[in-house]
């Protein structure tokens, strides 16, 4: 259930937020854990982890529209609502990232003796630390702009 009052509706965006970083904990150790299996991998649990992070990760994005829609709606604060679609959009690039990353990190593993797997993981992960680097800074501008009612 979404909050209706403007501070409730915050709150509950930031703990989402913390519930997104949460879910990409997991999603990082069920992957770490999958490729200790290697190298016959225990595919079907590692299916399983990744239907379970896609519906939190769906739930989540939901949730966060939905509070988008309210804070531009009711609340008349389309600068708000525009920063949460920025970041759902970053969100969406950082989550396509991580799983080129864990297809680049099991291929590296199958394949120690390729170099370009190694460089390959290299490049994903500074495109992962740009993508991280910009949700802060969108996190921040919407900190920013949501306490200038208080």
């Amino acid at each position: 259930m979404v909050p209706t009052d403007f501070k409730a509706l915050i709150q509950r965006f930031y703990h989402l937020q913390s519930e997104r970083v949460e879910t990409y904990r997991l999603f990082e150790e069920g992957h770490e854990a999958y490729l200790r299996t290697g190298p016959q991998y225990d595919f079907d649990h590692y299916r399983q982890l990744v239907h379970e992070i896609t519906q939190a990760f769906c739930g989540i994005s939901k949730e966060v529209l939905e509070i988008k829609g309210k804070l531009h709606h009711d609340f008349d604060r389309p600068d708000l609502s525009e920063h949460i679609e920025k970041l759902q959009s970053k969100e969406k690039q950082k989550l396509e990232l991580t799983a080129k990353l864990q297809l680049a990190r099991q291929r590296a593993q199958d394949h120690p003796e390729d170099e370009g797997c190694q460089e390959n993981i290299q490049e994903i992960k500074h495109e992962i630390i740009k993508t991280k680097e910009a949700l802060s800074e969108i996190m921040q501008d919407f900190k920013y702009d949501s306490e200038e009612c208080d």
